[in-house]
């Protein structure tokens, strides 16, 4: 019976490398010639430090463009808070990997209410969806791409036929 497993998975060694792009480029802006800026990755958090609230929102940006480029969803970022230290404004974001168990229910509300003939299945943070056609398994890929409830970066692995 076909079968295929959905995950959000997101790439560690391309956020390590979309956050040396963006520092890269840090240092040609002359906006920030003697600004103490800064992007850290702390396990699995990026956290960025600016003078001023606007350069701060200026980093981001660059690490969105970043992401971007090198194929990293920048849905993966969720905003974990703001805090000051001194003279530096830092912003932190978890870099979001799994479903969680209120998302996976979503999601397998989603599929049932869509009358797609599939089984949809919690595991772990995992959802895995079965069918007896292959059509039907594309179908749900599409509904779940498509889907505005799902906020989150979506890769479906672990096809089977």
């Amino acid at each position: 019976m076909p079968s295929f497993d959905t995950v959000s998975e997101v790439d560690m060694h391309e956020v390590t490398n979309a956050i040396d792009q963006a520092k890269r480029e840090l240092g040609n802006r002359w906006d920030f010639k003697n600004v103490d800026v800064d992007i850290v990755l702390e396990n699995d958090k990026v956290v960025f430090s600016a003078e001023q609230d606007f350069q701060l929102e200026q980093l981001i940006e660059m690490l969105q463009m970043a992401f971007s480029r090198r194929g990293v969803d920048v849905r993966a970022l969720c905003e974990a808070g703001d805090s000051k230290a001194g003279k530096l404004v830092k912003r932190s974001f978890d870099i979001k990997q799994g479903i969680d168990t209120l998302l996976a229910k979503k999601m397998v509300k989603l599929i049932k209410e869509s009358k797609i003939k599939v089984q949809a299945a919690i595991q772990g943070e995992k959802v895995r969806v079965t069918g007896k056609k292959r059509d039907d398994l594309q179908q749900v890929m599409t509904l779940l791409r498509e889907s505005e409830e799902i906020n989150i970066p979506l890769q479906f692995n672990n096809f089977r036929d």
